[in-house]
């Protein structure tokens, strides 16, 4: 057993769609979780400047004395590759997911969307080219749903919402995918509005359920689960306002009990302490 708690990350609040899920299958763990409000998105970013963030959030999280990290971002995910970041076991968000898609597609025809950075990098074709040579991947980058997600803006009514789907999913649709990877842990609080659009035949895979459930099945494996038998708790950082995130953060996780902290740049980059 181990009582060390699990560090999760992300861009911003899309993340906490990933700490919802390890609460389900684990509510006894306690969870550190990051957020890097300040400077979201990154998807919108150079590959270069993805790595420099990734670095920075990973050895945040890496110093609570977590004992496992999940980088709760498709972008991050993208960008590593099968790059190893830290000493403690770590899972990003595409093999996980792509796993899931292989195994759900009945056509073999599964659609991919993402950042842009995400989509440019390819990660996600070739994590499912590497598992099914049957399976035809459909990649879109939707630039529009993060910060409309950050926002609030998730209503499947709202005919924003409704045309920038349909704007962006037009040609899975088209092509007749069966199952679609919401490559962002962002994506899923557009899950009404996606579903509706693609219809309920489609499957949705969210990639931030998959990543945890990974992380979950290698602690469960690993006999290194906590041995509290009581809540675990959730202990957010964010590099902007603590009032916004948990004022914002409750859209994402409902009503959960959790402690906020401001994190300067300085302790980003490491110079100073949390």
């Amino acid at each position: 057993m181990n009582d060390n708690a699990i560090g999760i990350f992300d861009s911003g609040l899309g993340g906490l769609t990933c700490v919802a899920e390890m609460k389900k299958a684990a509510p006894n763990e306690n969870i550190i979780y990051f957020g890097d409000t300040a400077r979201v998105p990154y998807g919108t970013r150079s590959r270069e400047t993805i790595l420099e963030y990734a670095s920075q959030d990973i050895a945040l999280v890496a110093r609570q004395n977590v004992k496992v990290i999940i980088a709760a971002c498709g972008t991050v995910s993208s960008a590593l590759g099968d790059t190893i970041p830290c000493d403690v076991p770590f899972f990003g968000v595409v093999y996980p997911a792509a796993r899931a898609a292989v195994s759900a597609t009945r056509r073999h025809i599964i659609g991919i969307t993402g950042t842009p950075a995400t989509i440019r990098s390819g990660a996600y074709e070739r994590a499912v080219a590497g598992m099914s040579s049957e399976d035809i991947c459909i990649s879109v980058p939707c630039p529009l749903f993060v910060p409309m997600v950050e926002n609030g803006i998730t209503d499947p009514d709202d005919v924003v919402v409704r045309s920038m789907v349909e704007r962006y999913l037009a040609p899975i649709k088209e092509k007749g995918a069966d199952t679609v990877i919401l490559g962002c842990t962002h994506y899923p609080h557009l899950e009404d509005a996606i579903r509706r659009y693609m219809g309920d035949d489609v499957v949705l895979i969210s990639s931030g359920a998959a990543a945890a459930r990974a992380a979950y099945d290698h602690l469960t494996a690993a006999d290194a689960l906590s041995g509290r038998d009581t809540e675990g708790s959730i202990t957010c950082f964010t590099t902007d306002s603590p009032d916004m995130f948990y004022e914002n953060a409750h859209r994402f996780i409902g009503d959960v009990s959790m402690a906020v902290h401001k994190v300067t740049m300085e302790q980003l980059v490491g110079k100073e302490q949390i």
